[in-house]
């Protein structure tokens, strides 16, 4: 099945429509092919086409590239989570290897940025994690000796300071923590693309429907076209299970959002003109919101088990609906017809929050899984997962390694009942934070 291009997401909408862009229509070969190309597949393009000019590189994307969940998330860069998925590392020790993960994500994208001279309204602004409940204080507060712990800066707040920060007196407690970097993802993504050496020749609205391994090539069948490679990195995160990689290890799961028109001056003065602010949900469940540089808010407070490759307007219009109360809850001040548009993105999840890195096969090669954090993680395994390909080892490698691998999934139908009652009840756990 293919995956449809839509004109619903703000960030996508922010840039200019590319003109440039060729499809998959007859029978190719290369070197190297990627599938997916988000943050990931771009990164691994660009790693392996600046370390060998004479390969021919195919990156290939069932729509056009960097509009799938790269242009599509809420422009977190994070530095530390609470929740990845439904689980959090309670072992100091575990944690402390995901946050240096983070920490190289944030590393390769800022050298990024600096290469090519990127605007992605980068902004290093810090995040909340933050809860209208008060019983929550003792999660953060356990949370907060884990961070002092591993000596990241950041700070427990209350009602008062919460509401003077983020202009809505909904939140009772929150953390602050001064790591995380709010960007514009549509931008970074579409500098990614812009900055593709002349040796990738890039395919896009190209769907893979099948591939096969047969001697030394693998054979990849698409819509208008046939590729045959030498070596194949898969790259399209939560399509990895329905491209039957590692699928007893990963799961889809679809997330919606909305964001507002920009907000009028007096608007923007009655919630107390506050500066670039992104909260983080306090429970698995709870709302992502966002107040951006240019004075929009971005909400996305759904997450559910639902067909990956399409979404109906109908069905999108239902789950906006769960967008606009929570604009409401928290700045009922604004008028209730401000939201702009709505989309849908997928994510993948582990059982364990771990991600996927690994050499399948002799030249068949696999990252994703990055559970919510992709911008940084998804750039830092993009180009490692092409040098871990060429048989390099860096110390990257090494760190990604360390963690555990992702932990064996119950087949279907028990996988998807055991995620819709897992989702149920912590919907329900954090119902007063949509």
């Amino acid at each position: 099945m293919e995956v449809t291009n839509d004109n619903s997401c703000s960030w996508i909408n922010d840039l200019n429509p590319r003109t440039n862009t060729k499809s998959l229509l007859s029978n190719d070969e290369c070197d190297w092919l990627i599938i997916g190309a988000g943050y990931t597949g771009l990164s691994a393009a660009r790693k392996l086409a600046q370390i060998n000019s004479n390969l021919k590189i195919i990156l290939a994307d069932a729509q056009l590239a960097g509009e799938g969940a790269s242009g599509r998330n809420s422009g977190y860069l994070v530095d530390t989570t609470l929740n990845d998925g439904f689980t959090s590392n309670k072992e100091l020790q575990n944690y402390k290897k995901k946050a240096d993960i983070y920490s190289l994500g944030i590393d390769v994208v800022k050298k990024f940025i600096k290469e090519h001279q990127v605007d992605c309204d980068w902004n290093e602004s810090g995040k909340y994690f933050a809860s209208s409940k008060i019983e929550d204080k003792k999660i953060l507060e356990n949370f907060s000796s884990t961070l002092s712990k591993l000596g990241f800066e950041h700070s427990l707040l209350g009602n008062k300071e919460l509401s003077e920060k983020l202009g809505t007196s909904f939140y009772n407690i929150g953390l602050y923590t001064k790591g995380g970097i709010l960007l514009h993802p549509g931008k970074l993504v579409r500098a990614m693309v812009d900055a593709l050496p002349t040796n990738v020749i890039l395919y896009e609205n190209s769907c893979l429907l099948n591939w096969s391994k047969n001697k030394d090539f693998i054979f990849c069948n698409f819509k208008n076209g046939k590729i045959k490679t030498k070596n194949i990195i898969f790259a399209t995160n939560g399509f990895l299970k329905s491209l039957g990689i590692k699928s007893n290890y990963n799961f889809p799961i679809t997330l919606t959002a909305s964001m507002t028109r920009r907000l009028s001056d007096k608007e923007f003065k009655s919630i107390g003109e506050p500066k670039e602010w992104g909260v983080l949900p306090v429970r698995p469940m709870g709302a992502t919101i966002r107040m951006t540089k240019d004075r929009r808010i971005l909400i996305r407070n759904t997450a559910e088990v639902h067909n990956p490759f399409v979404m109906s307007n109908s069905t999108l219009k239902k789950r906006s609906l769960n967008q606009k109360i929570g604009i409401q809850k928290r700045f009922p001040q604004l008028p209730n017809d401000i939201i702009k548009s709505s989309w849908s993105g997928i994510v993948s999840r582990t059982r364990n929050s771990s991600q996927i890195f690994e050499k399948i096969d002799s030249n068949i090669f696999a990252a994703g899984c990055y559970n919510g954090s992709g911008i940084g993680v998804g750039t830092l395994f993009g180009e490692q997962i092409a040098l871990k390909a060429i048989n390099e080892s860096t110390n990257e490698i090494k760190t990604i390694e360390a963690r555990n691998k992702p932990t064996w999934l119950p087949p279907q139908p028990f996988l998807n009942l055991g995620i819709k009652t897992r989702l149920v009840y912590e919907r329900l756990r954090a119902k007063s934070e949509i």
